[in-house]
């Protein structure tokens, strides 16, 4: 910041900004099927209402990071290779939007999501 530059009050990110950030980097990487989400969600897509925060937990305390996703993965993809690439990009993506420290990614499997299959 310049000496020029003047605090004009705080910026505070909600947990669901961050739960959002989280989730729509999620289903940017490759094997990635969808979020798991609850019951709760469930029903709200159905009349309509998106919600992109579903299938991550936040904990936030003192500009840190923690965070749980849980994902639903495509059969097929070898899931250290997705968890990794997921660990990464999330990492990557909220601390550049949120410009907090984001220190655990931790990936729940909830389930295998496999086309074709009867």
């Amino acid at each position: 910041m310049s000496k020029n530059e003047k605090i004009l009050g705080q910026v505070q990110i909600a947990n669901e900004v961050i739960e959002s950030i989280a989730s729509i980097a999620a289903m940017e990487v490759n094997g990635v099927y969808g979020m798991a989400g609850n019951v709760t969600g469930d029903l709200m897509k159905l009349i309509g209402v998106k919600n992109l925060a579903k299938g991550v937990k936040v904990d936030l305390e003192e500009g840190k990071v923690k965070l749980d996703v849980f994902i639903i993965i495509k059969y097929g993809y070898e899931i250290p290779k997705v968890a990794n690439e997921l660990q990464n990009k999330i990492k990557t993506e909220v601390e550049t939007m949120s410009g907090l420290e984001v220190t655990t990614v931790n990936i729940n499997i909830a389930g295998v999501f496999a086309t074709g299959v009867k």
